[in-house]
């Protein structure tokens, strides 16, 4: 007997975490073997090749982490 769940369309939000390091999740991996990974993007990253041989589906939010660097304050 197969039983198949369709992917969590739920976004993430500050509360997932990555299971390698702790930090905010912005990647969701559903596995072809079952059950879930969550990745920050570093991590993500680092494990690329071996997530696409092992992932059903990949939800990937890494797109809100924009180059959102600090400009410095106006003192007049």
């Amino acid at each position: 007997m197969t039983t198949a769940t369709a992917p969590t369309a739920a976004p993430l939000t500050a509360i997932d975490r990555c299971d390698r390091c702790g930090a905010q999740a912005y990647l969701r991996v559903q596995l072809k073997s079952g059950g879930e990974l969550l990745f920050c993007a570093h991590h993500a990253r680092e494990h690329s090749e071996k997530l696409r041989e092992i992932a059903e589906h990949v939800h990937d939010e890494t797109g809100k982490l924009g180059d959102t660097h600090a400009t410095p304050a106006d003192d007049a």
